[in-house]
């Protein structure tokens, strides 16, 4: 039988019969592996890790294994590489970060008018996940090192829900804010759920958008807050590469990224962390002085994340992006990060902002901030500030000088495949770019979300056809 790998420091609880309600940390979510999986133990059964190398092995049994991102199965005992959010290589030795994504999407008509229905379908279908307003909802991937693997994890989820939505004559939208509209109103997906009433109460509306969170699996909370940091001042460039909302309530907004003009960063100052202690004193301080609600609730461009925040990390959590819905070039962008990651390792304090910009760590703070405002409204059209030494740049410049570099470093790295779409990405533009140039040819909002929505259905359909290829 294989056996269940379970990541130092973090604990699994099997649920007898509930394939979906096994925890994961403090999070107190699910995340789908397949096969579907159930326990059929008479009691909840407990499972702490024990480190890299331990291994639980019939603890109870098991029709199948728990689905849950706490447990990898393995097909002889543990491997390196294999628990959640570690890195790997490939079989050629070059190293590799298992990545996952938390994937946000509306639901509505074919004409682009957002219907909202997440409870109902989070009801019907494994892997699903409610927001507090109804009309967006969420899933998410297992990690996974592999592109291709990770292709197949971002499709399969849509194409159960997309049968689903189709006996309600709904579908999936593309972009990330509420492009018809209605901005005006929450619409609760748990009208007694106190949490979602505090979000209500305290951002409205602001809240209501579409993202993609990547989170990227590192060993050390050292290696996490350099990648943090490394993030933080480049997040800016992976913005104007999503950015997908232009509009709101049927209007232009004068914004490329209308979802980061809009969504309430929390704490509103963030400093670059200088390591994992200072990391952990400002989480505690923001907690006294009740700028956050608890662990999770720091929303900004980057943070660290793990089993138990802040003191044990196992990841750093990529918030910025706009919804990518395409997801060849969501890899693509993906890719461009996880390179960055692994040349910072490589490279070590060389690409590590705290210790190789001529700024403060202050000013890099602000930098980044203000990085990412700029790019928020005109994405790779953006003039930047380089963390390095302050001078301005355009999004798309830093891009192109960084792809030059990447190339030259990693021409054998796996995820150099996938930045072969980034220059055309560059050339015609990111979504939002795309549909403000078809509006100001005549075309209208709902016209064109009316198209891409279609074009989106056909292309997750043809990756399938064609082997997810």
């Amino acid at each position: 039988m294989p056996a269940l790998y379970v990541p130092d420091g973090e604990l699994g609880v099997i649920y007898p019969g509930r394939p979906r309600t096994h925890e994961y940390g403090v999070e107190g979510r699910s995340y789908p592996v397949d096969p579907p999986q159930v326990c059929v133990s008479a009691d909840p059964l407990t499972i702490a890790g024990r480190g890299r190398d331990s291994t639980v092995e019939r603890l109870c049994d098991l029709e199948h294994y728990p689905r849950t991102l706490c447990f990898h199965v393995v097909d002889e005992g543990p491997i390196e590489g294999t628990g959640p959010h570690r890195k790997g290589s490939d079989r050629h030795g070059n190293p590799r970060l298992l990545k996952g994504f938390e994937v946000e999407m509306y639901t509505g008509r074919p004409d682009g008018t957002v219907v909202g229905c997440s409870s109902e379908a989070a009801a019907a279908i494994d892997g699903i996940v409610t927001e507090p307003d109804r009309r967006n909802l969420e899933y998410i991937t297992p990690p996974e090192a592999s592109y291709a693997a990770q292709l197949q994890h971002l499709l399969e989820p849509r194409q159960r829900l997309r049968q689903w939505l189709q006996q309600r004559q709904l579908t999936l939208l593309p972009g990330s804010s509420l492009s018809l509209g209605n901005s005006q109103h929450f619409e609760r997906s748990n009208p007694d759920n106190p949490y979602h009433q505090f979000i209500e109460d305290s951002y409205g509306t602001r809240v209501v958008t579409a993202s993609v969170h990547i989170n990227f699996g590192l060993e050390s909370s050292e290696t996490i807050m350099a990648a943090c940091r490394l993030l933080r001042c480049e997040a800016a460039l992976l913005l104007a590469l999503s950015a997908s909302s232009p509009f709101l309530d049927g209007q232009a907004t004068g914004a490329h990224s209308q979802r980061w003009r809009q969504f309430p960063i929390t704490p509103q100052q963030v400093p670059l962390f200088e390591n994992h202690q200072h990391y952990i004193d400002w989480m505690h301080t923001q907690l006294e002085q009740q700028q956050m609600r608890n662990v999770r609730h720091f929303w900004g461009s980057v943070r660290p994340n793990g089993p138990e925040r802040p003191q044990q990390l196992n990841r750093v959590e990529l918030r910025v992006c706009d919804l990518v819905s395409d997801p060849r070039d969501l890899l693509a962008i993906t890719a461009f990060a996880e390179l960055r990651l692994l040349q910072l390792i490589d490279r070590g304090q060389s690409e590590d902002p705290l210790f190789s910009s001529e700024l403060s760590a202050a000013e890099l703070a602000e930098l980044a901030d203000h990085n990412d405002q700029q790019a928020a409204l005109t994405s790779l059209d953006a003039e930047l500030r380089h963390w390095r030494d302050g001078r301005s740049i355009s999004a798309r410049q830093w891009i192109q000088d960084q792809l030059q570099d990447l190339n030259a470093w990693a021409d054998q790295q796996p995820a150099m495949a996938w930045l072969d779409r980034l220059p055309a990405l560059l050339e015609r533009g990111n979504t939002a770019m795309q549909w403000l140039q078809r509006q100001q040819s005549g075309e209208s909002i709902s016209a064109i979300l009316s198209a891409d929505i279609a074009a989106l259905a056909a292309l997750e359909q043809d990756l399938l056809m064609d082997g997810l290829g």
